[in-house]
């Protein structure tokens, strides 16, 4: 294919293998090609190296994996192979799904034995459907442990920092075990926000440079272990680099121009390309294309640079694409002030709350996973229903946290930043806060007055909301009989508007069991293969557990770095 973009004299780049993105997904493509014996190559379109990946909790689903059994959980591909099934319905092939059973254990042991991949699985987090056959009340889910900034060197500046919302206080990392107990104020609870915050503050030669915190948690310590092994072997990564166009020569793709600080440039590859970039979420012309509607880059809370030119690329040259209206949604809110939007992972599972539509009324269990409560706030957006509102009264003010809203009493929240006090409507009463939300009255006050019947006697009828495992992981345990529900009863209560944000569009390239990318009459193009959120997701439009995203994003790097390399065994 005779490229359009006009070449500057710069000098080609050869490799065996062109990996696109620096986020879990690409690393893990990239490591193992390099440590099979390849020259791996990845550019990064940001400045800034581990993608979404970084900013994120950093949790690695990964079934029937080598950690579960010392953790004391048991697993089998034949579970794990039933619960996908029955979540993933038509939305993937079977085949895809069969490989990411069969091969994300072989992927975690290979880079824990090979990468100095390190991580502990958790044994309390369960997968978002455990009720489903073959689910599991915990195990499957894995996190890096913590590892020290230090052992990134001078990288560590270019490192994405966390996401604001998987972090204490706004700068200071949490594990998954850690973060438990901090958010829903449960036993252990003030001992582990002094130990934290003691270790951060105490950090006094850290603090004296940068408030980012030296120890490295979730995303960031997942890229960090990832990284540190990609350099152990040598492998060259290129910032501010993004993909332009694919280099196709007698049906294959050879190679790929690239915009590198703005020059372009020529990349060929012995074996292929493997795009592992992230989805179209921060593109608004592709949202508006695909996405539910309404829909604005506003609701993201992926990185800036996810703006899809590698998915339009292989548009351009023929490549099919799938389920391009998914995305991996989660009710959230945006900052005037901040640069992505705040997903509401916890917030609604915790006693003390409900989300209402505009007329008024309740329409889901706020405590299931976000991805099924944001996809249903996406679906039910084009009615006129968005914003959503969060509720909560006084009780839960000063008990929980929601974004930069800290625990406390009413008093403190004419000291609230700006950006969320312009958010934040509160009133004395139900009926004057319908009128601060625009809400009908009548319609409210009876929502609230079921709904707070039904949590004095423990039991959702409507929604069934806190009978779920899951429902329960983020509830709180002193809450009694359910620790989902809690009644709205102590004034001032307080109204959030909120959206169907999501944390990545997971629609995208269609590929097959071993990566490969797929034309419009279901053949692979040879040369080209997707993994991460530029792809369509094995698990099709479900969520199954914290972790699928990037579990499934590793996995199939992996798959397509053997398959590139020519590897069967």
């Amino acid at each position: 294919m005779v490229s359009r973009v006009t070449l500057l004299p710069v000098p080609d780049i050869e490799t065996d293998i062109l990996v696109v993105g620096s986020g879990a997904s690409g690393l893990a493509a990239a490591l193992t090609v390099a440590l099979h014996g390849g020259r791996p190559l990845v550019i990064e379109r940001s400045h800034l190296f581990g993608g979404t990946s970084a900013t994120s909790g950093g949790t690695i689903w990964i079934p029937n994996n080598h950690l579960i059994g010392p953790a004391g959980g048991s697993d089998s591909e034949a579970e794990a192979l039933e619960y996908l099934q029955t979540l993933v319905g038509n939305d993937a092939t079977d085949a895809r799904i069969r490989a990411f059973v069969t091969e994300a254990p072989r992927m975690f042991r290979f880079l824990d034995e090979r990468a100095g991949l390190r991580c502990e699985s958790l044994p309390r987090y369960c997968d978002y459907h455990p009720e489903l056959p073959g689910g599991k009340p915990g195990w499957r889910s894995c996190q890096a442990l913590p590892v020290k900034a230090d052992l990134l060197g001078g990288d560590f500046a270019a490192l994405q920092p966390p996401h604001l919302c998987t972090t204490a206080f706004g700068r200071i990392n949490w594990t998954a075990r850690e973060a438990l107990p901090l958010i829903t104020q449960g036993k252990g609870a003030k001992s582990t926000f002094l130990r934290i915050a003691l270790k951060y503050w105490l950090d006094v030669g850290q603090r004296w440079k940068t408030p980012r915190d030296r120890r490295l948690t979730g995303g960031g310590a997942l890229i960090a272990r990832l990284m540190v092994a990609l350099r152990q072997q040598g492998v060259p990564v290129h910032l501010s680099t993004s993909l332009m166009e694919f280099i196709v020569e007698d049906g294959r793709v050879t190679g790929a121009i690239v915009a590198a600080d703005g020059l372009p440039q020529r990349i060929r590859t012995a074996r292929g390309v493997i795009v592992a970039s992230g989805g179209f979420e921060r593109n608004a012309e592709m949202r508006g294309r695909w996405l539910p509607q309404p829909t604005t880059t506003a609701w993201s809370a992926g990185v800036p640079s996810n703006t899809g030119e590698p998915i339009a690329a292989a548009m351009r040259i023929g490549v099919a694409m799938h389920n391009l209206d998914s995305a991996w949604w989660a009710p959230g809110f945006k900052l005037a002030d901040e640069d992505r939007a705040r997903p509401m992972f916890v917030e609604r599972a915790l006693p003390g709350s409900i989300m209402v539509d505009q007329g008024g009324q309740r329409f889901c269990n706020e405590a299931a996973s976000y991805h099924v409560t944001g996809g249903i706030m996406a679906r039910r957006a084009a009615s006129g229903t968005a914003p959503t509102w969060f509720l909560f009264d006084a009780r839960y003010r000063g008990k929980y946290a929601i974004g930069p809203l800290f625990p406390g009493p009413p008093r403190l929240d004419a000291r609230l930043r700006p950006s969320m006090r312009a958010l934040l409507r509160r009133a004395d009463s139900i009926a004057d806060l319908a009128r601060a939300t625009g809400l009908p009255a009548a319609a409210l006050e009876a929502t609230v007055a079921r709904f707070n019947s039904m949590a004095q006697q423990g039991r959702d009828e409507d929604f069934h909301r806190g009978e779920s495992l899951y429902d329960r992981y983020y509830g709180d345990a002193a809450v009694a009989p359910n620790p989902s529900l809690a009644p709205l009863t102590r004034p001032p209560f307080y109204a959030l508007p909120i959206w169907p944000c999501e944390i990545g569009t997971n629609g995208g390239i269609l590929a097959d069991e071993f990566g490969r990318a797929l034309r419009a009459d279901g053949t692979p193009l040879a040369g080209l293969y997707a993994a991460g959120n530029c792809a369509a997701s094995p698990m099709g439009r479900s969520y199954p557990a914290a972790g699928a995203t990037l579990g499934s994003g590793m996995t199939f790097g992996y798959i397509a770095a053997r398959h590139a390399l020519g590897i069967t065994a």
